[in-house]
């Protein structure tokens, strides 16, 4: 007789979330865009043909869900790999699977990839050639834009459906779903229910999680009405849902740019906060900020750029919470101050101009003449000292390479300072005008007077 195990092996017990994974399309939450009647995914269930594609959205928008139930619908095996554990041996393995299962049963495969955007080129590449050949049907799933991440081959042969993170009122459909499903017994405030919702910020699975803690919270404690206190208590709030580098950090760093080139401080100030609960590096927004007075505000504001340098400065002299302030008041004070990219555009298209055209030589009276030889070879003759002309400006005087006609890559705006700065411009170039008609009226005088001496 065998003696029993002291430690016998035990499965571990799946987390709620994975429990009350949906069976069916129809239990499926949220995605109305895609699986409503007549929407894409829907007549792609409900087409009889399976065809590749890429579920890309945020964590817990049912990625891995649709994936197993496109399986079930089409009776297809069902291959998953994990971008971030598996490699090429894991593909071909998986590819060696899905022959011998089209050889014995004459089933199809899905070869499902989470994460896929983790892949290299070297392991989407690897296979390609079997989704092209229809041994398996690719179905890959991301929280990051696949046109960056995805290799163009691949891409064109998946069709891309866009996930969206889960309303309010889905939320809290799932919410009362799961805890009638998993805890009948427990009961939770209005409050402790918006705490909840509130927690899992979009995410289906972090709301399970979240629930299921709160249920042994409840448990352990002997409570079958859960307040709000309560639930503050027993739940330690996680970061917000965005990555470091990922799409959702990035969209809303574009809505903080955005927010503050529109004029919105009350925009700017809610997604400078958004970013700051999320986790986001405070100098990493400060930098922002810099670019933006650069970028946006420019000369029609300079004083946009030397607040947004001050914030920054603070910030590493203060940290965090009270060097946010500053960070605060720098978004407030760009939002609200005059915008111009007239700079910005100036120096792209001043650039774009250098990067395309030759080399050209400084001509020689704008040359530096430190010795006799430079002297001698005409380096700095005829230049013209700005500060000994009139109103310090050498009207008529050229800067530019010889040959290249004169540019103009700077055109101030009508706002701010810059109205100022356009008015001096215009009339810098009414001194230069009138400079060129008296240098052609003296040519004029000249050649008429040699020809009557001749």
């Amino acid at each position: 007789m065998r003696a029993p195990e002291l430690f016998p092996e035990r499965e571990p017990a799946a987390p709620l979330a994975e429990r009350l994974r949906p069976r069916t399309l129809e239990e499926v939450v949220g995605q109305g865009h895609l699986l409503g009647p007549g929407k894409p995914l829907r007549l792609a269930f409900e087409s009889g043909k399976l065809h590749s594609m890429i579920l890309w959205g945020p964590p817990g928008s049912g990625k891995t869900t649709l994936a197993r139930l496109m399986a079930g619908a089409f009776r297809a095996e069902f291959i998953a790999l994990s971008a971030v554990l598996s490699g090429v041996k894991d593909i071909r393995d998986a590819v060696e699977r899905a022959r011998q299962v089209l050889q014995s049963s004459a089933r199809p495969t899905i070869l499902f990839v989470d994460e896929v955007h983790r892949f290299n080129k070297a392991q989407q590449d690897a296979f390609l050639p079997y989704v092209e050949q229809g041994l398996i049907t690719f179905i890959g799933a991301t929280t990051e834009n696949p046109s960056f991440e995805v290799n163009g081959a691949l891409l064109s042969r998946a069709q891309v459906y866009v996930l969206k993170p889960l309303s309010e009122e889905d939320l809290a459909l799932l919410l009362e779903r799961a805890r009638a499903q998993a805890c009948p017994t427990l009961t939770l405030s209005r409050e402790a229910r918006q705490l909840l919702t509130g927690f899992a910020d979009g995410d289906a699975r972090r709301l399970l999680n979240l629930l299921e803690q709160l249920h042994t919270a409840a448990a352990t404690a002997g409570v079958t009405e859960v307040s709000e206190e309560f639930a503050r208590e027993a739940l330690a709030r996680s970061g917000r849902r965005f990555d470091k580098g990922g799409d959702a950090f990035y969209d809303q760093i574009s809505a903080l740019h955005k927010s503050v080139r529109g004029s919105s401080p009350d925009a700017a100030l809610y997604w400078l906060c958004r970013m700051l609960d999320g986790g986001a590096d405070p100098l990493y927004l400060g930098r922002r900020l810099i670019r933006m007075a650069a970028e946006d505000v420019g000369l029609a504001d300079p004083r946009a750029l030397r607040i947004a340098l001050d914030a920054v400065e603070t910030y590493e002299r203060l940290g965090s919470p009270e060097g946010e302030l500053a960070l605060a008041q720098a978004a407030v004070y760009l939002a609200c101050a005059p915008k111009s990219n007239a700079v910005y555009a100036a120096y792209n298209e001043a650039r774009a101009l250098v990067a395309k055209d030759v080399s050209r030589p400084v001509p020689e009276h704008l040359r530096n003449a430190p010795t006799r030889l430079m002297k001698a070879l005409g380096y700095g003759r005829a230049y013209r000292y700005a500060h000994d002309e009139p109103e310090a400006y050498a009207a008529g005087e050229n800067y530019f390479p010889e040959g290249m006609a004169p540019q103009r890559f700077y055109r101030p705006s009508s706002r701010g300072l810059e109205a100022r700065i356009a008015e001096r411009l215009e009339h810098l170039r009414t001194l230069d005008e009138q400079a060129r008609q008296a240098g052609t009226a003296r040519s004029r005088d000249a050649d008429k007077g040699g020809r009557q001496k001749s």
